[in-house]
């Protein structure tokens, strides 16, 4: 069996990143694939994009990541695009909204938000309607090659990570889900967690990669401490604007409000 580890939010937190890459590597996995927002809120979008693209086989892309790219008026927004540069600006622009890849027969989406937009948020909560929406094939993920919906879906966007099952969802036809039901996930957030806990969160996805057969498969959450206070240096080291909220946050692991 083959093991994915899926990453998401790192929001410009290097040693969050650094530590989870490092917990990657101590455990033997090899494909890393991350889920979005690589960049706003800390104070090293450039070295985590770098970082980003030199390990990760996969990147889609989130809401920070779409909307960078757009006009900013705000001192936080202007200085993340100054320390990006139109190279990095023109990738995080061109990545794609999601991936599909079957694991041990069981066919897996992975996304930043929705299956409507990196803008359209589900949070943990949210109603059995709206989770269901989640494994809708749409304009923006596409359809698979012989036309099946997920059975699995993982996210990011909501820095909390969570697992849920659906079972016998009335929009689909018995013979298109499997036994168990269908299976919502968020992976967390390396950079920012905001379910009260300040270390870095991920997944690993084990089984068996491409195949079709049917096998066990695993989700695992992992929480990994890391230097919050170097994060903090950072933040101050370089004056990054409203740097406050991003300090609270990633010592809290609360949203800042």
């Amino acid at each position: 069996m083959e093991k994915i580890a899926i990453i998401s939010d790192i929001h410009g937190n290097l040693p969050a990143l650094e530590a989870v890459l490092a917990d990657i590597k101590q455990r033997g996995i090899e494909r890393i694939y991350c889920l979005g927002d690589l960049v706003g809120k800390g104070p090293d979008p450039a070295a985590v994009v770098d970082c980003i693209r030199s390990t990760c086989e996969v990147v889609i892309q989130g809401n920070w990541d779409s909307g960078i790219n757009l006009p900013q008026d705000q001192p936080g927004g202007i200085w993340q695009q100054q320390q990006l540069g139109p190279e990095r600006l023109a990738y995080l622009d061109g990545l794609p909204f999601s991936v599909d890849l079957y694991l041990s027969s069981k066919l897996f989406r992975l996304f930043h938000a929705s299956s409507q937009s990196v803008y359209h948020r589900v949070k943990r909560k949210a109603s059995k309607k709206e989770r269901l929406a989640m494994f809708q094939n749409t304009e923006m993920t596409g359809w698979a090659a012989d036309g099946r919906q997920p059975d699995i879906v993982g996210y990011g966007d909501i820095h909390t990570p969570y697992l849920i099952t659906i079972k016998n969802p009335s929009d689909r036809q018995p013979d298109t889900y499997t036994e168990s039901g269908l299976m919502l996930f968020n992976v967390g957030s390396v950079g920012l967690p905001y379910d009260g806990i300040p270390q870095a969160c991920y997944c690993v996805l084990e089984g068996n990669l491409g195949s079709l057969q049917h096998a066990g498969s695993a989700i695992q959450f992992i929480r990994v401490p890391y230097d919050i206070e170097r994060a903090i240096g950072r933040a101050r080291t370089v004056q990054m604007p409203e740097s406050e909220r991003f300090e609270f946050e990633i010592m809290t692991g609360l949203v800042h409000k």
